[in-house]
């Protein structure tokens, strides 16, 4: 826990310092300070320059806060569902969450334009991923028994049905969008600001409270579903009210943040063997190591190729990659 807060402090000021410009980190440090109100007079005269100020204060801050707050709750949201269902590789792509979401803000981008402003994307990705929450329990609801298989199952159904969508919006719509498209399927923190940090924040802090506040339950699914009923947690119950849970924070993530896939697989294999299995601690390790890994790939995505940035979703799809083959290789062993 101490190594994972440390990690967040060191990745943030070097997001905050590294980028298309390069700002020395006393100058970020400064600046920070400056605008916190804790320096008095000793801001740098390099930082007194307004241009660099606004760059750090104004653009990179709310940036690398977004990153935190989107990589703490895809990784809660993935130990969460993984626990729910019993299934090491459940995450918000495993149900539909995220490609719901995608489909929303795709039919924007390529068919309906911005008619609310800069909300309308947002709220287009938010309203998708609810939908297929919904359409995911509705189906659910409509099978005999109500079994961690079954609501997987859907999961798949609606996941595979919007990604269907999404690529025929894609090709029926403006193709002069296609290059914006591919960019937000494949996630990325460009579109951060202060006005929409908070929505980040709500994401990450509703499905990190609801895990927390329940942690007891969670870990009594941990002995089977017939002991954590015996023990008095509503079952079926909790892992509907721990899908919607985890559909509305996912819907609110990717709304500002496009689809970043295998945070949400990861982070819980990574932070067991560190934390244990019972989820007060597991929960919190997710949240740590899920910002640590947010933060390292934005990193990178903004500094591999200067001064193009990289969609995030394809350095962390790397890293998942290789992280499920070690994972195979291990077993195997």
């Amino acid at each position: 826990m101490a190594a994972g807060a440390a990690a967040i402090a060191a990745l943030a000021l070097l997001s905050i310092a590294y980028g298309s410009t390069v700002i020395a980190l006393s100058d970020v440090i400064a600046a920070l300070g400056h605008a916190a109100g804790l320096d008095g007079d000793l801001v740098p005269g390099s930082v007194g320059n307004i241009p660099v100020a606004k760059i750090i204060v104004d653009l990179r801050l709310p940036r690398t806060i977004m990153a935190i707050c989107v990589g703490a709750g895809l990784g809660v949201i993935g130990a969460l569902l993984q626990t729910v269902t019993r299934n090491d590789l459940a995450d918000p792509f495993l149900f539909g969450l995220s490609s719901g979401a995608a489909a929303g803000a795709v039919s924007v981008i390529t068919i309906f334009g911005d008619q609310f402003g800069i909300w309308t994307l947002p709220v287009a990705a938010f309203i998708g991923g609810i939908l297929a929450a919904g359409i995911v329990l509705l189906l659910v609801s409509r099978v005999r028994g109500q079994g961690p298989e079954r609501l997987i199952l859907a999961g798949l159904a609606v996941s595979f049905m919007f990604i269907a969508l999404t690529n025929y919006l894609v090709f029926a719509g403006d193709q002069r969008a296609a290059h914006s498209v591919l960019f937000w399927t494949m996630g990325g923190l460009g579109l951060a600001r202060w006005d929409n940090v908070g929505l980040a924040a709500l994401g990450a802090g509703t499905i990190l409270a609801y895990a927390l506040w329940n942690h007891r339950k969670l870990d009594a699914f941990l002995a089977g579903e017939n002991a954590a009923e015996s023990l008095g947690v509503p079952v079926v119950r909790m892992r509907r009210t721990a899908f919607l849970v985890a559909a509305f924070s996912t819907a609110i993530l990717v709304s500002v943040a496009g689809v970043i896939g295998f945070v949400g697989l990861m982070i819980p294999h990574l932070s067991r063997p560190l934390a244990g299995p019972l989820h007060l601690r597991l929960i919190a390790s997710c949240a740590l190591f899920g910002a640590v890994l947010l933060l390292a790939s934005d990193l990178l995505a903004r500094t591999l190729l200067p001064p193009q940035e990289l969609p995030i979703g394809i350095i962390t799809s790397s890293v998942g990659a290789f992280f499920v083959v070690t994972m195979l290789i291990r077993n195997r062993s």
